[in-house]
C-alpha cells in the first residue's frame, strides 16, 4: 500500500515527520564531507562551531587516523606500484622496453624490472617461432585451404594468366625494428612478397613458369624479398620461399592438360629417338672402324706382296743381265717343274720298247686335285697345251736329234 493512504498518518518518505519536501542538498553534502574528514583526523559534523541540534561540537567528532598509519598505507601502495614493474621473458622470446613510449632496450630471457606504468612498458616478441605468410591461398582449421584469386592470378611475359600459390617462412631477427619501424610488419612482408612474385612471373613465359621454372621463380622471389626486408628495416629474416602450386586458371584447365599430354608425348618420342641413336651410332662406328682396319690390313698385305714380287723380279733381272742363257734355262726348268708337279700326267724318257713301266698311282690322285686347283687359282699353263708345244718342237728338229734321247712324252692311262 502507498505511504500516504488514509488512516496511516502523515508519513514522510524523506525522513521528516513534519517536513513535506525533500531533504536539503547542502545538508547531505555536509554529512558526507564530515564522514570522510573523520578518516583523516578531522571533526565530524558540519564545521568547527558545532551543530545547532547538538550533533557536533569541538570534541564530539569520531576519532581520526594517525599520521603513521597514513604513511604506512602510502608506503605499501608505492611498493606495490614498484613491484608491478617486474616481468619475466620466456625462452625464445625478447622483451622490448619502452620509456614514455620510446625504445629503451631489448632484454633477453629471464626476470627483469622496468619502471611501472605509465612511465615504462614492455612488449614481448617471439623470435624463435618460424612464421608463415601465404600468397594465393589461406589455410583454415585442419587441412582446409581456401583459394584467394585476388592474390594468386598473375600475368606472364607472353600475356597469359597463371595461378600461383606461394608460402614464405620467416622469423623475427631484430625485435626493436619489428616493434617500432612498422605498424604491421607481417602484413608488410606479405605485400612485398606478392609484389616480388608478380615481378618475377611477369618477366618469364607461361610454359617456363609451369614446367622447369618453378625453382627459379621461388629463388628469384626470395632474393627480391630479402633485399626489400633488409632495406626497409622490418627486423624480419626470410627463411625460405616454397612454391606450393602453379596452374593455369581453372577455366582453361582441360585445354592445358591436353597441351601437357602432348608435350609429354613429344618428350617421350625424343627420348626414344635418342636411345635408338645411342644404340645405332656406336654400333655403326664400331663396324666402320673394323672395315677401316681390314682395309688397312689388306692394303699393307697387297703392298707387301707387290714389293716382294717387284724385289724378286728385280733380282731375277739382275741375274738375267749377268747370264741370260742360264737364267732363261733355269726359269724354264722351274716353270716346267712347277707345272708338272701339279699335273696328273706322267712323263717318261728313254726307249719306248722298255717292257717295265712304273706308275706312282698313290700320287696321281693328289696331283690331279692339286693341278685343278692350280689351274683354277693361278691360271697356270695347261699340260696338254705344253705337251703339244713340245711335240711341235720335236717335229721341227731333225730326226737324229730326236733319237739322241731328247725329252719325249707319253700319256699314261
Amino acid at each position: 500500500m502507498s505511504w500516504n493512504e488514509p488512516g496511516r498518518g502523515n508519513r514522510d518518505p524523506w525522513g521528516g515527520s513534519g517536513n513535506q519536501g525533500p531533504p536539503d542538498l547542502d545538508e547531505v553534502i555536509k554529512n558526507v564531507k564530515g564522514k570522510f574528514g573523520g578518516l583523516f583526523g578531522g571533526k565530524g559534523g558540519s564545521g568547527g562551531n558545532g551543530d545547532s541540534q547538538g550533533n557536533g561540537g569541538e570534541g564530539s567528532g569520531p576519532p581520526g587516523v594517525s599520521g603513521t598509519a597514513i604513511g604506512a598505507i602510502i608506503g605499501v601502495a608505492v611498493l606495490v606500484w614498484l613491484a608491478s614493474g617486474i616481468y619475466i621473458v620466456d625462452e625464445g622470446w625478447r622483451g622490448v622496453e619502452k620509456r614514455f613510449g620510446a625504445y629503451h632496450q631489448t632484454t633477453m630471457p629471464g626476470p627483469h624490472w622496468r619502471p611501472p606504468q605509465p612511465i615504462g612498458t614492455v612488449e614481448r616478441v617471439n623470435v624463435e617461432t618460424v612464421r608463415v605468410s601465404e600468397i594465393g591461398y589461406q589455410t583454415g582449421g585442419g587441412e582446409r585451404r581456401r583459394h584467394v584469386p585476388r592474390e594468386a592470378l598473375m600475368l606472364t611475359q607472353d600475356e597469359n594468366i597463371v595461378d600461383v600459390q606461394l608460402a614464405v617462412q620467416y622469423q623475427v631477427e631484430d625485435p626493436a625494428k619489428y616493434v617500432f619501424n612498422f605498424r604491421d610488419p607481417d602484413q608488410s612482408l606479405k605485400d612485398v612478397t606478392e609484389s616480388a612474385l608478380r615481378e618475377t612471373v611477369g618477366k618469364r613465359r607461361m610454359d617456363f613458369v609451369l614446367t622447369e621454372g618453378r625453382t627459379e621463380v621461388a629463388q628469384e622471389t626470395r632474393r627480391l624479398l630479402s633485399e626489400a626486408m633488409e632495406s626497409y628495416g622490418t627486423g624480419l629474416r626470410v627463411v625460405s620461399v616454397d612454391m606450393q602450386d602453379v596452374q593455369p586458371p581453372e577455366e582453361v584447365q582441360p585445354a592445358f592438360e591436353d597441351a601437357i599430354m602432348a608435350r609429354e608425348d613429344e618428350q617421350r618420342k625424343i627420348n626414344q629417338a635418342n636411345a635408338y641413336r645411342n644404340e645405332v651410332i656406336p654400333r655403326a662406328q664400331g663396324e666402320a672402324a673394323r672395315v677401316r682396319e681390314e682395309a688397312q690390313g689388306y692394303r699393307e698385305q697387297v703392298v707387301a706382296e707387290a714389293e716382294g714380287e717387284s724385289a724378286r723380279f728385280l733380282a731375277v733381272l739382275r741375274e738375267y743381265e749377268r747370264a741370260p742363257e742360264v737364267t732363261r734355262t733355269r726359269l724354264y726348268l722351274n716353270t716346267v717343274s712347277d707345272i708338272y708337279s701339279r699335273s696328273q700326267k706322267v712323263y717318261m724318257t728313254g726307249d719306248a720298247a722298255d717292257s717295265l713301266l712304273y706308275l706312282p698311282l698313290d700320287r696321281m690322285g693328289d696331283r690331279q686335285s692339286r693341278g685343278d686347283d692350280a689351274r683354277r687359282d693361278t691360271g697356270a699353263l695347261d699340260p696338254d697345251v705344253l705337251d703339244r708345244r713340245l711335240s711341235t718342237q720335236d717335229q721341227q728338229q731333225p730326226s737324229g736329234a730326236r733319237s739322241r734321247g731328247d725329252l719325249r712324252s707319253r700319256e699314261a692311262y
